[in-house]
C-alpha cells in the first residue's frame, strides 16, 4: 500500500487479501512522504539496514520478536508467537494496552535481538503480541483514523486558547481502532490540563493521553531543514539528546550570536558538541593570554586565534594591522615581559619566511573577492537588458555614412 503524499505509489509492502501474495517495494526514496504509520520524518526515519535478511542462520530459531514503526519515528517491540510470515515493511495489526493499533515491521530476525540488548529492553510473556497482517479492511480504518489526526490538532489548539493555557500541542496520533488519542505537547512549565482532558475527550469521543516531549524531541517529530540543507539530525538519526553549553561556541572561536547557534529548536545546535572534543584537544598547546604583550612599540592585544594552524594574531591598540605569531613566538615575548624585558617589537622577533603581518581586511579577503565576483556578474547582466532594450544604434560603412 502506497502513502498518499508519495507521488511514485512505491513505498511500503503490500500483501494481497484473498491469494496472500507479497508485492515487495523499496520505497520512494525522497524522504518526503509518510511511509508506515504516518511518520511525518521521511521514508528512512532511523531505519536500520537489514544486512543479514538474505543469509540463512543454520540450526537456528528465528528470533520471535519484532521491531513495529509507528509515527513519528516510535519503534517498538511485540513478539510473533503466531511465527506470521512477515516482511520489512509489511502492516501489522498489535496489541495495545486498550484495542489494537497498526504498525509497519521496521526490522526482524537477529538484529531484532541486538537492538533490544543495545536498548535494554526487557522480552518476558507480558510482552505484547502481533495479532495478525493488517487486512484491507484493518487498512481502511487505519486511513480513517490517520485523517482525523490533523483536523484534531487544530481544533485541540483552538481549545487550548480558549483555556489560556501556556503550552504548545505539536502532534496527535490517534489509535487505529479510534478508541485513544495521543496529545504530544510541550511547555516550560507545569501544566493543570484536567479540564482540557473532559474537553477533548467529549470532543473527539476517545481515551485521551497527554504526552510532553521537549523541544528537541518535537524538533524530530516534526522535521525540516537546518542551516546546512540537510534535514535536521534530531528527525534522521540523532535520538540521543546530550546537554549543550554556550562553552562549547567559545572554545571554537564561534561568535555568540543566538540567530546562529539556535537551531529550530529554539536550543543550542546539537552539532557544536560534534567537533567539540577535537578543538578541546588542540587548545591544549594554546596558551591562555590575560594580559597584552609588553613591546617597545605598544602594547599588543590579542584579537585572533587560528588554532589548528597554532597561530596568534596581536595588534597594537587602534591599529587595523594584526601581527600573526607562532605560539612558540607568544611563550618567548611572554617569559621577556615576566622577566621585565621589553623587545622592540614583532617584526624584529618575527624570522624570515614566517607570516607577514596583515590587515584586518585582508584576513576576509576571500569573501571580499566573492561579492565583488557576484557584483561585476549582475551589473554586466544590468547593461545587457539595458541595450536590448534600447533602440538599435545605426553602424556606419566603410565611407563614413550610416546604413
Amino acid at each position: 500500500m502506497s502513502c498518499k503524499s508519495c507521488a511514485t505509489g512505491g513505498c511500503g509492502t503490500q500483501r494481497g487479501a484473498a491469494s496472500g501474495e507479497k508485492t515487495a517495494t523499496t520505497g520512494c526514496g525522497s524522504g518526503g512522504c509518510s511511509t508506515g504509520a504516518g511518520s511525518s520524518a521521511g521514508c528512512n526515519k532511523l531505519n536500520s539496514f537489514d544486512w543479514l535478511s538474505d543469509v540463512a542462520m543454520p540450526g537456528l530459531k528465528q528470533y520471535d520478536v519484532v521491531e513495529v514503526k509507528f509515527k513519528g519515528g516510535r519503534k517498538e517491540y511485540y513478539r510473533n508467537v503466531h511465527q506470521l510470515d512477515l516482511t520489512t515493511g509489511d502492516y501489522v495489526v498489535v496489541e495495545m494496552q486498550s484495542g489494537f493499533h497498526i504498525g509497519a515491521v521496521s526490522l526482524q530476525g537477529e538484529l531484532v535481538r541486538l537492538q533490544v540488548k543495545k536498548r535494554n529492553v526487557k522480552i518476558n510473556d507480558d510482552t505484547k503480541v502481533i495479532h495478525r497482517i493488517a487486512t484491507p479492511k484493518d487498512m481502511e480504518r487505519h486511513e480513517q483514523a490517520v485523517l482525523r489526526d490533523l483536523p484534531a490538532l487544530y481544533r485541540s489548539r483552538e481549545i487550548v486558547r480558549e483555556l489560556k493555557l501556556n503550552m504548545k500541542l505539536s502532534d496527535v496520533e490517534f489509535q487505529s481502532d479510534n478508541t485513544k488519542a495521543t496529545f504530544y505537547y510541550s511547555s516550560e512549565e507545569r501544566v493543570d490540563f484536567r479540564e482540557l482532558i473532559k474537553m477533548l475527550a467529549s470532543e473527539f469521543k476517545a481515551r485521551i493521553e497527554m504526552r510532553q516531549i521537549s523541544l528537541r524531541q518535537e524538533a524530530g517529530r516534526l522535521g525540516g531543514i537546518g542551516s546546512c540543507g540537510r534535514e535536521l539530525c534530531c528527525s534522521t538519526w540523532l535520538t540521543d539528546f546530550k546537554n549543550i553549553a554556550t562553552s562549547a561556541a567559545r572554545y571554537q572561536n564561534l561568535s555568540l550570536n543566538p540567530a546562529k547557534l539556535s537551531g529550530q529548536c529554539g536550543r543550542l545546535k546539537c552539532c557544536l558538541n560534534y567537533e567539540l572534543d577535537t578543538y578541546m584537544d588542540a587548545l591544549r598547546d594554546i596558551p591562555t593570554i590575560e594580559k597584552p604583550l609588553e613591546t617597545q612599540k605598544g602594547r599588543a592585544y590579542l584579537q585572533k586565534t587560528d588554532i589548528f594552524r597554532k597561530l596568534m594574531w596581536f595588534g597594537y591598540g587602534a591599529e587595523s594591522t594584526w601581527h600573526p605569531l607562532p605560539i612558540s613566538r607568544v611563550l618567548e615575548i611572554t617569559e621577556l615581559n615576566k622577566r621585565g624585558i621589553i623587545p622592540e617589537s614583532f617584526e624584529v622577533l618575527t624570522p624570515i619566511g614566517d607570516k607577514e603581518p596583515v590587515t584586518a581586511a585582508a584576513l576576509n579577503s576571500d569573501l571580499q573577492k566573492l561579492d565583488a565576483k557576484y557584483a561585476t556578474k549582475i551589473s554586466k547582466k544590468k547593461k545587457k537588458k539595458a541595450k536590448g532594450a534600447g533602440p538599435t544604434a545605426a553602424k556606419p560603412t566603410s565611407n563614413g555614412k550610416a546604413q
